[in-house]
């Protein structure tokens, strides 16, 4: 049985143009970047063309963009950066969203551990952060604001611009977390008017394990990390040349294709919902159905089962249960909670995302198999 990959917002393949591109740096360039000889000269240009390309695609000058190990490092890198920087000793303020990854709140709850003080601002009944929200969190003391891009559980598009019109009227930086957007719906720096964003190769057909911050000119970070002067000092070690030029490849194709790439995802993701909502019936709730949501992410409450059982009788689909409920516990995720969710619904949340290499036929397949495991689960 032929696995139906529908678990893109979870990691995408790697293209096959950016493991062409990564090879070299295997076996032939593999020269530490830092070296001067030209081996190690060839690696340094290879990181300065990705840092170009990645520079390209949001817009921004490649001095802003910091090369990390992927998304949780540079959440981290940005949050910490800011507010251990300077006089921690004179504490200060964090604001973040009810609907963040866990690599914008755990960061934000070490920062309680050493004083800092956190505010977390509920999203509305639609999932949406709304800026008034923000602006009523706002302190003196706030150092910085990090609300993500889209939620990688419902696919809800955030405010980020208006937000951070707010923000910087109080001359507060503001961070977002845009590894779900990223190849799936424009995303520059200057339009979304942020000071920090953070981007992860693997959500958008790279490789694992490096990623990006992009990080203004004129902004001062504390290093995450402490050691030599790579990437400017904030992210010191030997550079991962293999990674960051995947990291560049398929920012390039990113950037060249996200027009047509997010029409066809759009439509994929369309047709299959509305085939459950024909087949299944009323009783499904499709989430953030009624505002601004990733072309490619059909997050769902399915009426009458587990998600988790639903899965068990169609193997051969790749979906995620959308981590609605942490295990052994009747806990909401914030991002269905502000929905109005219950956690005996949650129990059916199933979140599908499609991506480049899906197909029309997956989707008929898809759903097929769907209807048939949830009329044998609530028979």
């Amino acid at each position: 049985m032929k696995p139906i990959y529908l678990d893109y917002n979870a990691t995408t393949p790697v293209a096959p143009s950016v493991i062409e591109a990564m090879q070299p740096f295997f076996a032939r360039f593999y020269g530490n970047a830092s070296s001067l000889h030209s081996i190690g000269r060839a690696a340094a240009e290879a990181i300065a063309d990705a840092r170009a390309q990645v520079a390209a695609m949001l817009a921004c000058d490649a001095d802003e963009i910091v090369f990390t190990s992927g998304g949780t490092e540079s959440n981290n890198l940005a949050i910490k950066g800011i507010m251990l920087g300077g006089n921690i000793k004179a504490g200060g303020h964090l604001v973040i969203s009810s609907i963040e990854h866990p690599a914008t709140t755990e960061p934000a709850k070490f920062l309680q551990k050493l004083g800092f003080e956190v505010t977390v601002v509920q999203a509305d009944s639609n999932g949406i952060v709304q800026p008034t929200a923000v602006e009523r969190a706002l302190r003196k003391t706030t150092r910085l604001v990090s609300v993500m891009h889209a939620n990688n559980e419902t696919g809800i598009v955030q405010p980020i611009r208006a937000i951070a019109e707010i923000c910087h009227a109080r001359a507060i930086p503001i961070h977002s977390d845009a590894a779900q957007t990223i190849g799936k719906i424009p995303v520059q720096a200057d339009l979304l008017d942020v000071d920090l964003l953070s981007i992860a190769a693997h959500k958008f057909y790279g490789p694992k394990g490096v990623g990006a911050l992009y990080v203004r000119e004129g902004l001062d970070l504390e290093p995450a990390v402490h050691g030599a002067s790579h990437e400017w000092g904030l992210r010191p070690g030997t550079e991962n040349t293999a990674g960051i030029v995947g990291l560049g490849k398929a920012s390039s194709m990113a950037a060249r294709a996200i027009g047509e790439t997010t029409e066809r995802i759009s439509q994929l993701r369309d047709r299959l919902q509305q085939r459950l909502q024909t087949e299944i019936g009323n009783g499904l709730i499709v989430n953030g159905a009624n505002v601004d949501r990733l072309p490619n992410t059909l997050s769902m409450i399915l009426p009458g089962v587990d998600s988790h059982k639903l899965l068990q009788r169609c193997p051969e689909i790749c979906a995620s249960t959308g981590a609605a409920c942490h295990s052994g516990t009747s806990h909401v995720s914030g991002s269905l909670d502000c929905l109005g969710i219950t956690a005996d619904q949650a129990r059916g949340a199933l979140r599908i995302s499609v991506g480049l290499y899906t197909s029309g036929e997956n989707i008929e397949a898809a759903a097929d198999a769907i209807v048939s495991a949830w009329e044998a689960t609530v028979a």
